[in-house]
């Protein structure tokens, strides 16, 4: 009976610790990252790719963690002014350093491309134009259908995009298509019902690029960044035509359908 209990006792103290708070030491995250390595490398993501990108994904869980942070209860209920103004002052303190691992985190991860650039252009790497395809096509697909359009063309297409931003411009695109599609909405709703995949617009022709997600990019290009666009489009030697037929249709999409 006594070693019954006992191993019960066990049992309990067991579930117990696997209920409770958990953390992982150095040597599981060198685990799950090694692992990530592993599983990208057998994708065909070379190990520069996978070191950028676990690195940004660290430095937006870091920055995560200070918003959280900063959410946290205020001061206990019942303690007087010195106490309050050593949480705070303790908050902020432990804030700050979050911020600046944070920022050693995002150094790691594109610290060399900016150094490297000198403030000048950066060639769009293979992880730029991935990334952007990624922040795209969901908002693409909130507006229209996908397409038969060569995908091919979208590559071309975002590394035009991408190449009038700086580095950190590109990493930090995902959210700024994110504003753009939320600030537009309804016009850009207009715009996809009267000239993409919907629409009687055939794929061919000078609207050709509302049929590919890539044109949400280009659409936010062409409001905030329209000269360095043209350069880009230019440099790649792009149809102009598309170029044009997207300007026409964004600017006949300004008022209500008919």
């Amino acid at each position: 009976m006594v070693k019954h209990q006992t191993e019960a006792d066990e049992g309990d103290a067991i579930d117990t610790a696997e209920r409770g708070r958990h953390t992982l030491d150095p040597a599981n995250v060198r685990n799950a990252k090694n692992t990530l390595f592993e599983l990208l490398g057998r994708q065909g993501v070379s190990p520069g790719d996978a070191e950028e990108l676990i690195a940004l994904v660290e430095a937006g869980a870091i920055a995560d963690a200070h918003s959280e942070a900063e959410k946290a209860a205020g001061v206990p209920a019942g303690q007087g002014g010195p106490y309050a103004a050593g949480w705070h002052d303790g908050a902020r303190a432990v804030g700050d350093e979050l911020v600046r691992v944070a920022e050693r985190a995002l150094d790691r991860a594109i610290g060399d491309a900016v150094r490297s650039a000198g403030g000048g252009h950066h060639p769009v790497g293979r992880m730029d134009v991935e990334r952007a395809k990624v922040a795209v096509m969901p908002l693409y697909l909130a507006f229209s259908d996908t397409s038969d359009l060569d995908p091919e063309v979208s590559d071309e297409v975002l590394t035009a995009v991408l190449g009038t931003m700086s580095v950190v411009g590109r990493v930090r695109y995902a959210g700024r298509l994110e504003q753009f599609t939320s600030t537009h909405r309804q016009r850009l709703a207009r715009l996809y019902r009267q000239y993409g995949p919907r629409s009687r617009i055939a794929v061919h022709g000078r609207y050709s690029l509302l049929h590919s997600p890539s044109s949400v990019a280009v659409l936010e290009r062409l409001i905030s960044a329209r000269p360095a666009l043209r350069t880009e489009w230019e440099h790649a030697e792009l149809p102009p035509a598309w170029l044009e037929g997207l300007s026409t249709a964004w600017h006949a999409s300004e008022g209500p359908a008919g």
